[in-house]
């Protein structure tokens, strides 16, 4: 007995030594080598759902011993004879084949390698009383197992099925950071950045009250309510919010509410049981449970039917979920940042959405202003969108020109940076990176059809008649202002057509299309007196 205290402590040792089951098996089994006849050992997963036993480790690599399979799939008789065997939670000695009844299953049938039923031990490895395993030993040549090597092996059990469980937990992590990876890359990729915590583009300029009310909030768990338009980049502060804050180690989950079909929703948000509807094979983890220790991001907001809303509304008061088809309330510890383009007020008022949740959820609103909003940030803009662009179209980067971004600047851009991420694209590829045709991307003018042999079709792009550009474009020959000098021009062009009148019916903000307290910043900073227009 103190011969087998001593290898079981050195196997415990080696089991817990390493994580991948192959090195583990290697050492073991050389330390078995002294206490038995050994030629070889293995161990194999079990996957009980598709009844089916991989083998995922074995040694010597090159035994003619070990004759198996890679994996084994058995029919539902033998596998009912393989779970009532693994239930005596015994290491016992392979059945010979001519010892059973005809015709009867052999459930370890794939790992008869010899008649002779002394040559080979064979044990089940559980974990936490859950089959998920089995550890197979052949002896050497000419060799045969004692009732006293039963005893030894029986005693291995336990550490065997760590060795394997420290595989499959190793197994699962990397398969859920190559996941985390594949997803931080697809992130990167769309919007266009090298790192996640790279500045916001227009964060000192256009964007500088937005990023203010970040920083105030980043810090803090209280909800966050988003508005703006569709396009003006709500994702984008959200991951700000998340990036700044001391969740910033966690997972920022987007969910698109309006992308959810109604009888999904809960599934989606709150996880659901095994069998709790059909089509559930297995049990899945909801939005809420994924996002724990991090951010969610309910995109859409006001897209959720109003029974969604009713459920929302409890998880953001008590902190607790319960899956679909379970009654186990769940604590999560999730930071919810919510946007909309709906104007969630006025939906209040008319019933279409529930004034208890919009209080709970409009703690710290944050407007985004338009693009047309804060055309300071084009130039910045076009520059990061068309090198991201060249970069995703593997074309050389070509920056814009002074007439370029004249003409970007004076579009009215309904569609905000998503419309403008568009247009830049088109001038893009329509450049081949030798330039950016903004003007045809645009529709201010029209490409000469290119010269093709006769008989064969002409394709290029067709530009509609209207432009969608209304004001003028500075031609080359023109002379070109700075941008501080066009853009005061401009406003003192409104406030004396206004006669100084800044908001308002007929004012010069709505002349202009901003918002007035963003014409007031503009003319102090390019000290504008309002008065003399009068």
């Amino acid at each position: 007995m103190p011969s087998f205290i001593h290898t079981l402590v050195q196997v415990w040792q080696e089991a817990c030594r390493h994580i991948e089951i192959r090195e583990s098996v290697e050492s073991i089994e050389q330390l078995l080598e002294e206490q038995l006849p050994l030629g070889g050992m293995l161990v194999g997963r079990i996957d009980q759902e598709n009844r089916t036993v991989e083998t995922v480790a074995y040694y010597p690599p090159d035994s003619k011993q070990l004759d198996f399979p890679k994996r084994t799939t058995y029919s539902i008789p033998t596998w009912k004879q393989f779970i009532r065997w693994s239930k005596t939670d015994q290491v016992s000695f392979l059945e010979a084949p001519h010892s059973r009844a005809k015709d009867a299953p052999n459930p370890l049938e794939a790992f008869s390698i010899s008649s002779d039923p002394s040559r080979i031990m064979v044990g089940p490895l559980k974990y936490e009383s859950k089959l998920f395993g089995l550890w197979l030993l052949v002896a050497s040549p000419g060799k045969a197992f004692q009732e006293t090597d039963l005893e030894l092996a029986q005693l291995l059990l336990k550490p065997i099925a760590v060795a394997l469980e420290n595989d499959h937990r190793r197994s699962e992590l990397n398969a859920l950071r190559e996941a985390a990876e594949a997803d931080r890359r697809t992130l990167l990729s769309r919007l266009g950045r090298q790192d996640i915590n790279e500045a916001v583009v227009g964060s000192e300029t256009g964007l500088r009250l937005v990023m203010e009310r970040v920083e105030l909030v980043s810090n803090s768990d209280v909800p966050v309510l988003i508005l703006g338009e569709t396009g003006t980049g709500k994702e984008v502060v959200a991951r700000a919010i998340h990036t700044r804050s001391k969740r910033n180690a966690g997972p920022f989950i987007k969910v698109n509410c309006g992308a959810i079909p109604t009888e999904l929703i809960d599934s989606q948000l709150f996880g659901h049981e095994k069998g709790s509807f059909t089509g559930a094979s297995d049990q899945r983890k909801g939005w809420f449970e994924r996002a724990e220790g991090g951010t969610l991001f309910l995109d859409e907001i006001g897209e959720l039917p109003l029974q969604a809303q009713v459920r929302l509304l409890r998880v953001l008061q008590d902190h607790h979920i319960e899956r679909v088809g379970s009654e186990q309330s769940i604590h999560v510890d999730v930071r919810i940042v919510a946007a909309t383009h709906r104007d969630l007020a006025n939906m209040v008022k008319q019933a279409q959405f529930r004034e208890d949740l919009w209080y709970r959820i409009n703690v710290f609103p944050i407007l985004l202003p338009r693009l047309k909003e804060r055309i300071e940030d084009i130039p910045a803009l076009v520059r990061h969108l068309s090198k991201r662009a060249a970069d995703r179209f593997q074309l050389s980067h070509v920056e814009a020109k002074p007439s370029e971004l004249a003409m970007l600047m004076n579009y009215s851009w309904p569609g905000n940076i998503r419309e403008l991420g568009a247009v830049v694209d088109r001038a893009v590829i329509l450049g081949n990176g030798r330039s950016l045709e903004v003007a045809t991307a645009l529709g201010l003018s029209k490409p000469a059809p290119p010269r093709v042999p006769d008989n064969e079709p002409t394709f290029y792009e067709v530009i509609p008649d209207d432009p969608p550009i209304s004001r003028a474009v500075a031609s080359e020959e023109s002379p070109i202002l700075s941008l501080d000098d066009a853009m005061t021009q401009h406003i003192e062009r409104a406030l004396a057509a206004t006669r100084g009148k800044i908001e308002g019916k007929n004012g010069a903000a709505e002349l202009l299309g901003i918002n007035p307290h963003t014409l007031r910043a503009r003319m102090r900073k390019h000290k504008l007196d309002w008065t003399k227009f009068r």
